[in-house]
């Protein structure tokens, strides 16, 4: 018995119409799969299973909480999951994993999907990974403000998310003073 053979649809038993299995991905799970990404974490994960003749419409809704070191501070984070997937699978003669089409050799008849359920958590993972505001490290983001880059208007009491905030409103209203004094120099020629 292999340690993912809990995630196996058997796909050539099921009879046509809807099938859904439920998983709750847990530390144990993330410890199976041995990825550096998400080591821990609690995840509901719902997959249903239309057959049609001899396609396969798999469906996956995951929704909980995974357990990332922060980029900030690296510490650990909770990062909240709520995806929705599909992917189609077809009886072929090798296993395929290409675009949106899955190929299963039918002879196996079987698709083991623990590594499509890790793939589309990844997935749902923001590129950048933070601690809210005030919540990381003190001890770290100390460090971080003292090995940072300065300018001379910089204040020593100022702290990372306060910087954050600022670069935020900025982006949101369109304007970087940082660029204003280039236009500057236009204006004066």
């Amino acid at each position: 018995m292999g340690k993912f053979d809990t995630y196996i649809i058997p796909l050539k038993s099921l009879s046509a119409g809807n099938h859904s299995f439920e998983y709750q991905l847990n530390n144990d799970y993330f410890a199976k799969i041995d990825s550096p990404e998400v080591r821990k974490g609690d995840i509901k994960a719902v997959v249903n299973v239309k057959k049609t003749g001899n396609t396969f419409e798999i469906t996956f809704n995951l929704d909980g909480i995974a357990i990332l070191p922060c980029d900030r501070c690296l510490d650990d984070m909770e990062q909240p999951i709520s995806c929705k997937e599909k992917i189609c699978v077809k009886f072929g003669k090798d296993f395929s994993d290409e675009d949106e089409v899955v190929i299963v050799p039918e002879d196996e008849g079987e698709i083991n999907i623990a590594w499509f359920l890790y793939e589309f958590i990844v997935l749902s993972i923001p590129i950048k990974h933070v601690h809210a505001p005030g919540k990381c490290n003190k001890a770290m983001s100390a460090k971080l403000r003292n090995h940072r880059a300065r300018n001379i208007n910089d204040n020593d009491d100022e702290n990372l998310e306060d910087e954050n905030e600022d670069l935020t409103d900025n982006e949101e209203s369109g304007n970087d003073p940082r660029w204003d004094k280039l236009k500057d120099i236009f204006d004066n020629d």
